[in-house]
């Protein structure tokens, strides 16, 4: 399969192990893969299956839908994508709230920015170091992560703002008050070198392929501050940490919410639960800007709709926010404790059932994406699945993100393994 798939698809498709995987059928938090091997899923497709594989309530609703109908387009009244767009309007936070849908955060995140920009009548964007939208033409211009940007060339002006990250970047060594202070004012000084129309803000509240790292709280209701004295909006992506997997909140931009909600947020990944859905919520007033005629062929579709409503309602009857507050509160402790005294580990971050490692060079501060690796194939052979990710061109981060349904006894148990391959990588290094 892995010889296959390399004479039919593109080189710069990644794929992880030295040895890929096959995953062939899940249940719960558990996937098989092609030679009858168990894992427990602890990245959920890339916190995509965010409640449970084959979680029977979701796989109901899609069946049913698909017997009745299967695609209508946004050409036609679609029942179940005006219930979802009530339910998330309501969820927003955003006052006089509009939802379109798409099919994923990049396309999420390029309607976002279409709105922006047309909104505002200006192409300059302000993003955050580190960041990562997307891998469209334009949502590849605002990312500032270079493992992830494949070109230079865009169709807009990025300016990048200092913040994402709180332990490196030239403003580490200051308390996280004094750390606001310092971001903000940067933000200030930008805006006085940007042409005034500056469209707006996109931001990760927990930046996700970046390597899960965020800012103190506060911090992008103290640039919302500074942002609504010049009319520029606050784009909050919330692709990775929507939906309560954050645990303190249901969103990420909860976080930063003195100054008030987002101009526009953006979802996908975990609300259809493995179905491609994806959307942009804004303000009626940013949404209904554009002045040409637009549809969706496939965003809102009848049936990712279904699976998303039964996803939504499965989210919101267990408390799966909860579940991830104190299942990822054990899991984070358990993590802490496992890495202590491992020069391979510089620190271990999150919130939720969003944990980052980040792996060095013991005795220097030089990221280690050989450590990365190792523990990726030694968490393997455990019978765990992980991901990665990180800043300056490196995959030095592990990323842990498990579905929210994640139990008590698989936390300790993936924990465990965890522990054995981190300390495989240090004796390795």
């Amino acid at each position: 399969m892995h010889a296959r798939h390399r004479a039919v698809l593109p080189g710069w498709l990644a794929l992880y192990y030295d040895e890929p995987l096959e995953l062939t059928h899940g249940e719960g938090r558990h996937v098989w893969d092609a030679r009858g091997r168990r894992y427990l899923d602890f990245f959920g497709g890339i916190l995509t299956t965010m409640t449970a594989h084959a979680l029977p309530e979701v796989t109901k609703a899609v069946a049913e839908q698909a017997g009745r109908v299967l695609h209508t387009s946004t050409l036609y009244l679609n029942r179940p994508m005006v219930e979802l767009a009530e339910r998330i309007a309501a969820l927003s936070g955003i006052p006089d709230a509009r939802v379109f849908f798409t099919t994923s955060g990049t396309e999420a995140n390029d309607a976002a920015l279409l709105l922006a920009t047309t909104y505002r009548r200006s192409n300059q964007v302000l993003a955050m170091r580190n960041s990562y939208h997307g891998r469209s033409f334009s949502t590849v211009g605002i990312t500032g992560n270079r493992t992830w940007s494949p070109t230079s060339l865009s169709p807009l002006q990025t300016l990048y703002v200092h913040g994402g990250v709180r332990t490196r970047g030239p403003f580490a060594h200051l308390d996280d008050d004094a750390f606001i202070r310092a971001c903000v004012a940067d933000l200030a000084d930008m805006l006085g070198q940007a042409r005034p129309e500056v469209a707006a803000l996109i931001a990760e509240p927990v930046q996700g392929v970046g390597g899960f790292t965020s800012p103190p709280d506060g911090l992008y209701a103290a640039f919302r501050e500074v942002l609504q004295q010049h009319g520029i909006l606050w784009i909050s992506d919330e692709v990775q940490t929507g939906w309560g997997r954050t645990g303190d909140h249901f969103w990420g931009w909860q976080a930063h919410g003195a100054a008030g909600p987002p101009d526009m947020l953006t979802f996908a990944k975990g609300i259809g639960n493995g179905m491609s859905v994806g959307g942009v919520v804004a303000r009626a007033e940013i949404m209904n800007c554009l002045d040409a005629n637009s549809i969706s062929t496939f965003g809102g579709s009848p049936v990712t709709m279904a699976a998303a409503n039964a996803n939504l309602n499965h989210v919101l009857e267990h408390d799966l926010q909860g579940n991830a507050r104190r299942v990822g509160g054990l899991l984070l402790e358990r993590l802490r404790a496992a890495c202590a005294g491992l020069g391979v580990v510089r620190e271990v971050r999150g919130r939720g059932l969003m944990a980052g490692i980040e792996l060095v060079v013991p005795g220097t501060e030089e990221p280690s994406p050989e450590a990365a690796s190792i523990v990726l194939e030694a968490a393997r052979e455990g019978g765990v699945l992980i991901g990665k990710g990180g800043g300056h061109a490196t995959s030095s981060v592990l990323r842990i993100a498990p579905p929210l349904t994640l139990t008590v006894a698989e936390a300790e148990e993936g924990a465990a393994v965890l522990e054995s391959a981190l300390r495989a990588a240090d004796s390795a290094m």
